[in-house]
């Protein structure tokens, strides 16, 4: 099913490749957009910016802004390791103080940072360490006091020091570090505001904070989730209905393919569809649209065969403006030799859905039992 031909004349020119655009979050995507970079530099990834956990967690506390954490994992998963200097752009943006340290400490650290006196720093030269030093300066001069630096991820105090001074902007802040870090895609937050997922379950009960939907940093749920929405705080349920943002809209309309990826199925990937007109604007587009589902185990979605799935993301679709009579999904990609649904694949039931399966080799030795970046990338080219 690959179409080899295509998938090296996109390896021979990069830059002319197709536009992939994946409603995703998180670190299920990761390989695949490692293995994207070699095939094309116009891959899109709408990212979720509700994370409540973690060190984002802190830095939403702080600040009252949207998650950064998974916004910098694609950017550095998209980074072009070929060109000089990017490796020690990736070792810093990954690299976390430690979670052990006293805060005198940490700020001695960050310090040494934003000074270049780190060793992280002594091999990122020219424009790129001025414009980290800055940003880390910026962040020491506006950071609180009483601002846990334990476990603090380095690359999102930049990011978050570059969004508070780009007028709490995501998109220059993001374009600023593409450029230095020689990102090859674009990456966006569906929506550029501090909102928080919220999720009634079967039980009855309701939560708040993706934290508590992940089964990370808590115990995995105990129900299934029956309806999930966003709210501005995490003290409030009750929901509210942002628009997607403009520019999101217009790449989604602009697509090649339109691939909703492996990851959480409610926190990484339904998330991004609860924005007002992202079904609207897939809709519009007459391109392929493909649902490539998880492998192994995903608490969010106990129970759920591929077609329970794909049902919630053609519910979800259309509650944020997908008219009934369009396709926003038409395919699956599954591997029912090798692959593992623990929901159970039922290939019948997604076809009564009007779905294409489309079933080819998606783990191999070296990635079992998940799906092989490489080779997924290289079927979603041959797709588009």
């Amino acid at each position: 099913m690959i179409d080899s031909f295509k998938v090296q004349q996109c390896r021979d020119n990069p830059d002319s490749g197709p536009s992939l655009l994946f409603f995703s979050g998180g670190t299920a995507l990761r390989e695949t957009s490692r293995a994207l970079v070699e095939l094309t530099y116009n891959s899109v990834h709408c990212i979720t910016p509700f994370d409540s956990g973690g060190s984002s967690a802190v830095l939403r506390k702080a600040f009252g802004m949207p998650a950064v954490g998974d916004i910098r994992n694609r950017l550095m998963a998209l980074a072009d390791q070929s060109v000089q200097g990017n490796n020690g752009v990736y070792a810093l943006f990954t690299h976390r103080l430690s979670k052990h340290a006293e805060q005198a400490e940490l700020c001695r650290d960050l310090g040494r940072l934003a000074s270049g006196e780190h060793f992280l720093l002594h091999c990122i030269h020219g424009r790129v360490g001025e414009s980290i030093m800055e940003h880390l300066q910026r962040f020491l001069a506006i950071m609180p006091a009483d601002f846990d630096l334990r476990g603090a991820s380095v690359g999102n105090l930049i990011l978050t020091a570059g969004y508070l001074t780009q007028g709490r902007k995501m998109g220059p802040v993001i374009e600023m570090f593409s450029e230095l870090a020689t990102v090859r895609g674009v990456v966006r937050p569906v929506v550029d505001m501090d909102l928080h997922l919220a999720a009634e379950l079967e039980d009855d009960s309701i939560i708040v904070g993706q934290h508590l939907l992940t089964g990370k940093e808590v115990a995995p749920l105990e129900a299934s989730i029956r309806s999930m929405w966003l709210t501005d705080s995490l003290e409030r349920t009750t929901s509210v209905h942002p628009v997607v943002d403009e520019g999101i809209r217009k790449r989604i309309a602009r697509a090649d393919l339109i691939c909703y990826p492996p990851g959480s199925l409610y926190s990484s990937v339904i998330a991004n569809l609860l924005p007002h007109g992202v079904g609207a604007a897939v809709c519009d587009n007459p391109c392929p649209k493909v649902f490539v589902p998880n492998m192994g185990h995903d608490p969010e979605a106990v129970g759920l065969t591929v077609a329970d799935q794909a049902r919630l993301l053609l519910h979800y679709l259309a509650a944020s403006g997908a008219p009934a009579g369009c396709r926003p999904l038409e395919s699956v990609v599954v591997d029912v030799e090798k692959g593992e649904y623990p929901g159970g694949l039922d290939v019948q039931s997604l076809r009564d859905l009007g779905l294409t399966v489309i079933d080819h080799p998606l783990v191999t030795e070296a990635s079992a039992p998940y799906i092989d970046g490489t080779r997924l990338a290289e079927i979603l080219v041959t797709l588009s």
